[in-house]
Parts: C-alpha cells; sequence; structure tokens
C-alpha cells in the first residue's frame, strides 16, 4: 500500500477497517504491536496509524499502553461503551423520547417472546418465579422503573442476544432521560398486573400469549400515553 496513492481519510478508513479485523482474529488482550511495527507492516505513515488507533480506541477495540513492554493491544468493547456511543449519537439528531419509546416497546415484545420460547435452565427459571414472588411486595413507594430494568435484564440473560440487548438499553435510556417522560405512562397497579401476566406466559412457554400480554400490558399504555400527550 502507498501512501501517496489515496486521499487521507480513505487510508485512514482502509486501514481501521483492515486493522479491525486483526484485533477481532485475535484474543483480547493481545498485543497487535507497536506504533512504528504496525506502520510499517501496513506501509502507511505514523500519523495514519495514530489517526486509526484514535478511532479503534473510541470503538472500544484498542487499548494504548505506553513504557516497557507497551503499545497497540486488541480488547473487545463492553456494553457501556457501545450503549455510551449510541446514546450520544442520539442525542446528536433530532431524535424524540417519544421515537425512542416506540422503538422500546417493540423491542419488549419480541423480548417476551424469545423468552417464553428459550429453552429455560433450571435457574433461571428460579430466579424469573423470584421476581414474580418478589413483585407480592411492591409497593406504592418503590420505583418499578428499577425493577422494570432488573426484569429486562433478567429476560435477557435467558435469551442471550447481545444486539438486541444494546438496542433496547439504549432506547430506553434515552427515553427515561427526557424531562417529558417524566410522570410514567402507566400506574404502578397496571405495570405489576401487566408484568405478572407477561411471566405467566414466559414460565408456561406460551409465545402467542408471551407477546399478546408485551403488546397490551406495555406497548398499547405507552403509544396511547403519547397519542393524549401530543
Amino acid at each position: 500500500m502507498k501512501e501517496i496513492e489515496r486521499q487521507p481519510r480513505q487510508l485512514v478508513q482502509s486501514t481501521a477497517e483492515v486493522l479491525r479485523h486483526r484485533i477481532l482474529d485475535c484474543e483480547p488482550g493481545e498485543r497487535i504491536g507497536s506504533l512504528r511495527e504496525i506502520a510499517e507492516e501496513f506501509a502507511v505513515g505514523i500519523v495514519t496509524i495514530q489517526q486509526v488507533a484514535r478511532i479503534l480506541e473510541l470503538e472500544g477495540l484498542l487499548e494504548v499502553r505506553r513504557g516497557p513492554g507497551g503499545g497497540y493491544f486488541g480488547r473487545r468493547p463492553d456494553i457501556q461503551t457501545l450503549e455510551g456511543l449510541l446514546s450520544a449519537y442520539m442525542r446528536s439528531q433530532p431524535a424524540s423520547w417519544e421515537e425512542a419509546l416506540d422503538m422500546t416497546s417493540l423491542l419488549f415484545i419480541e423480548l417476551c417472546a424469545a423468552a417464553a420460547e428459550a429453552d429455560m435452565s433450571d435457574a433461571m427459571r428460579s430466579k424469573l418465579e423470584a421476581f414474580l414472588a418478589r413483585l407480592d411486595l411492591f409497593t406504592p413507594d418503590d420505583q418499578f422503573g428499577v425493577l422494570e430494568e432488573e426484569f429486562q435484564t433478567l429476560l435477557f440473560k435467558i435469551v442471550n442476544r447481545p444486539l438486541f440487548e444494546l438496542l433496547t438499553r439504549v432506547t430506553l435510556h434515552f427515553s427515561q432521560s427526557s424531562p417529558d417522560a417524566a410522570g410514567g405512562f402507566m400506574s404502578s397497579e397496571i405495570w405489576l398486573e401487566g408484568r405478572r401476566r407477561i411471566i405467566a406466559a414466559i414460565l408456561g412457554g406460551d409465545v402467542p400469549l408471551a407477546r399478546f400480554e408485551a403488546q397490551r400490558s406495555n406497548r398499547d399504555i405507552i403509544l396511547a400515553s403519547i397519542a393524549h400527550r401530543n
């Protein structure tokens, strides 16, 4: 590769893509090389590799260690890093909290259906049953938003769908962060009854019922509330 044959931006992008694949083919924490070693291997300049490194650092794929034994090391982005990047992107766009809630409620329906369809282990079934029992101890003073996030986290452990989880968390947190969303969309009583019905459907392995209950106990209420506010 000759650096002078390509525009700087294209060169950085193409180099980043090749190095990205290299990192993903390696074990997390594996040394990729020093700045000079990588520049020589890719036949590009030091500045190009520095720009590439900044991109991959932001993506959570690269760690730069300085000093003896230092260099560039591969890593894997965690969900917090990815959530932060996606949240920042959403805030920079004219996305509304209504749109985020619309997306979240759709994802929630599929999450409940996937959980009902999953081959649930005895341990996960016990955890879901324990969560259901906790709902009987719920009081009006409790923050059911916290319980809702805990409930969805439990469902994601059952279905193990990382991208699904990332998209749901980003849209949920984005919608909850808006001052316009204060006050919620349903009472604690409606939330409790809805989650009890959803959990019963999931424990029963009834996919259509889980989807139906998630629709009427969550999405329908959210959409009606949004329409009323507008």
